[in-house]
């Protein structure tokens, strides 16, 4: 899909192509966080599932560096009449995209392990998968996911009331920003979701108790979002800047902003991930504390990358700047898994997603835009703007510390008594632990 992106010429199709990236990141990474977790014991888990993780600086950094090589090579190569008259933009698309499907023949060859293996709870295999990921999906699409709140009055009832409810506050969110697709978009997926988690609590009761009956759970699926905010929003808004303050080409500030992010990033995920493990074996909360630690360099760091005059002071603070706001990645999955029996551990993971990209990739960029547009429109230039709103995006920071504090608080009870929980919500805690799996 990222490959037909460059194949798009209109708006239309290309917002296609980019939903079918979306599926299909969306799709693959609950399922590695299951396997990893199997593939590999408790004590490691933030460390395999942070060097998992650590594609994605690699990718993203590799495609800021290409896509900026590209756009300036393809524009001094052909000013005009460009090869099928496609654009320097579609070109990228392709040229990082194809790769991926050589990817996919390899990736082809990996066997699943035995759920629930690395803990002693082994589970058979779904009898019908198939029919669960319609059921899945179902949940998901408008206007079929009403369909199973339909014998349940009360909750549907709830779920109309719920909708309108996001439909006025979207509407005054439009009304004051004048952004219509921004939160039409975000409010119709904010209502997916909710009518999916009553969906989930009716077909699934014991998989919505123990995500959503645990305080250790949900204030660390808020903590890590919120410092994912201004690191999504810093990170699309960095480049710009650069450009706007020093005289610089695109292909230069995508080279070294590139490569400090693969490096950066990947160095960043994968030593917080070892970290994240051995300070759980130290006390119970221990990788929580990789959050504090993301909050403590990310913001002086940003803050001097920000009013830095020099241009490589800027691209050298970057690759540290990107290893801090990455350290925390392997965390929430991690503790997701530790809080869930093995069987929902997808789907845990697969909230974490969810979140992360409502509060972090879809609000961040977007929001800082914002900032920097009122600002700009008070009388600051197109530079200073930009890094003032930037700089009061890491306001965000306080209520990811204040989620922080609470997921500590909770964590340790909240493990210990993951399978009382379970058995408490019907789950087989009992025929597992004895050597007996169940579907």
């Amino acid at each position: 899909m990222t490959a037909a992106s460059g194949l798009a010429k209109s708006f239309g199709v290309l917002a296609a192509c980019r939903i079918g990236v979306g599926i299909g990141e969306a799709s693959a990474s609950p399922a590695a966080y299951s396997m990893l977790s199997d593939y590999y014991p408790p004590r490691l888990r933030a460390t395999v599932i942070a060097i998992y993780a650590a594609g994605v600086y690699i990718g993203a950094g590799i495609g800021i560096f290409l896509g900026g090589y590209i756009l300036e090579w393809w524009a001094t190569t052909y000013p005009t009449d460009a090869p099928y008259g496609l654009k320097g933009w579609q070109v990228a698309f392709m040229a990082v995209g194809i790769p991926g499907l050589i990817m996919a023949i390899w990736v082809r060859t990996l066997r699943e392990p035995t759920r629930g293996i690395s803990e002693g709870l082994v589970t058979e295999k779904h009898p019908h998968p198939f029919r669960l990921l319609g059921q899945e999906l179902l949940a998901v699409v408008p206007p079929f996911n009403l369909v199973g709140l339909r014998s349940h009055p009360k909750v549907l009832q709830t779920n109309l009331k719920l909708a309108a409810l996001i439909a006025l506050t979207a509407w005054f969110l439009i009304w004051l920003t004048g952004s219509f697709a921004q939160w039409i978009t975000t409010s119709f997926g904010v209502w997916v979701t909710v009518t999916w988690a009553q969906s989930l609590k009716i077909r699934d009761p014991a998989t919505y108790g123990m995500m959503f009956g645990s305080k250790a759970f949900i204030y660390t699926m808020l903590a890590f979002p919120m410092t994912a905010f201004i690191g999504y929003g810093a990170g699309f808004w960095i480049p710009p800047l650069l450009l706007r303050v020093h005289e610089v080409g695109a292909a230069e500030v995508g080279l070294y902003l590139g490569l400090g992010a693969a490096l950066g990033g990947f160095t960043g995920i994968t030593l917080g991930g070892m970290l994240a493990d051995r300070l759980k074996q130290i006390f119970p909360s221990g990788r929580i504390v990789l959050g504090y630690i993301v909050i403590a360099g990310k913001v002086p760091l940003l803050l001097w990358l920000l009013y830095s005059d020099s241009l490589m002071a800027a691209y050298i603070i970057n690759f540290f700047l990107t290893a801090f706001s990455a350290c925390g990645g392997g965390v929430p999955p991690s503790t997701a898994s530790d809080l869930v029996m093995p069987r929902m551990r997808a789907v845990a993971g697969a909230y974490y997603i969810l979140l992360n990209t409502f509060i972090g990739l879809a609000l961040g960029p977007y929001v800082i835009g914002e900032i920097s547009d009122v600002l700009h429109a008070g009388g600051m230039d197109e530079a200073s703007s930009l890094r003032a709103a930037i700089a009061i995006a890491l306001l965000s920071l306080i209520p990811a510390l204040f989620f922080l504090i609470m997921a500590q608080r909770h964590l340790a009870k909240d493990e210990s008594t993951r399978l009382d929980r379970a058995r408490a919500l019907g789950e087989p805690v009992d025929e597992l632990l004895a050597g007996k799996p169940t579907a």
